[in-house]
């Protein structure tokens, strides 16, 4: 097939590669971009890949919670420009789909389309400038022992909630518990994992990256009988670094958010799961 320049760029805008490499690769695997950040970096010629996650969108994130604090709706609503954004009329349009989130709890975009839809479309005739709903989710407790963790950056650009499960129906409502959520909330938002745990991780991912160690490892005359453990040693790296509760906890990266989960839970003398976490961000829509 043909490589486009828009090719090129593209895949030089996700590896921070030369563009000559970048043509190379595209060739190399028929045009598919996604193989040709694998080769790039089985060469050595490209960083980790991660999504660039560029801030192409603005708008806000946004959340509503149930009175009786059993249901918490987050959502995201996208515009243009930052000035559009920080208006009142778009911020009480922003508040208005959290909260329609919340009362409908739309099964899909579509549904969400269905109920807020036409406000959208007049607030774009109104101030002029194009807008559309984002991602949005609502968590609910399932039990007396929950505990729904919320944080909104200050950007109100990413936004977090964190299911967590306690063993009694009054460690829920110990302050250090609520903390706790917040705080897991917190390192959602700013280490983005992709997942829980090891075992809640994509296996295709995982299997991606230790291949991809695999080569790279082979490229550089690693002995064939080590390649292995270098892929094994690289993949438990990765999980360190997606995985939510092996990643180093921001306010003491000598402690995993695991270890931190574990003393508190010890400090209230319960158990507490860290049940699931949702992620919204606007760059990521």
């Amino acid at each position: 097939m043909a490589i486009t320049a828009s090719l090129v760029k593209e895949l030089r805008e996700k590896t921070g590669a030369g563009m000559m490499d970048c043509k190379k690769a595209l060739v190399e695997v028929e045009g598919d971009l996604e193989k040709a950040v694998d080769w790039l970096r089985q060469k050595g010629m490209a960083k980790a890949a991660k999504k660039s996650g560029r801030a192409t969108s603005e708008g806000l994130v946004t959340v509503a919670a149930s009175a009786d604090g059993k249901h918490v709706a987050m959502a995201a609503l996208l515009c243009e420009t930052d000035f559009v954004a920080r208006g009142e009329q778009f911020e009480a349009l922003a508040l208005k789909v959290a909260q329609s989130v919340l009362d409908a709890n739309p099964a899909d975009a579509d549904a969400l389309q269905g109920i807020i839809g036409d406000e959208v479309t007049q607030l774009i005739a109104s101030v002029g400038e194009n807008m559309q709903l984002g991602k949005f989710t609502r968590h609910s407790k399932a039990g007396e022992g929950d505990v729904i963790g919320q944080y909104i950056h200050a950007n109100r650009k990413i936004g977090v909630l964190v299911d967590l499960h306690c063993g009694k129906a009054e460690t829920a409502e110990k302050e250090e518990v609520k903390e706790l959520a917040k705080n897991v909330a917190m390192q959602v938002a700013a280490a983005n994992p992709m997942a829980l745990d090891a075992d809640s991780l994509d296996q295709e991912a995982v299997a991606r990256e230790r291949e991809v160690y695999r080569q790279k490892a082979l490229e550089e005359g690693k002995p064939a009988q080590i390649v292995d453990k270098i892929a094994d040693g690289a993949v438990k790296k990765f999980q360190k670094e997606v995985c939510l509760l092996e990643q180093p906890y921001i306010r003491d990266d000598k402690k995993s958010v695991a270890d931190v989960v574990r003393e508190v839970a010890k400090a209230v003398g319960d158990d507490i799961k860290v049940a699931g976490f949702t992620r919204i961000q606007l760059a990521a829509e």
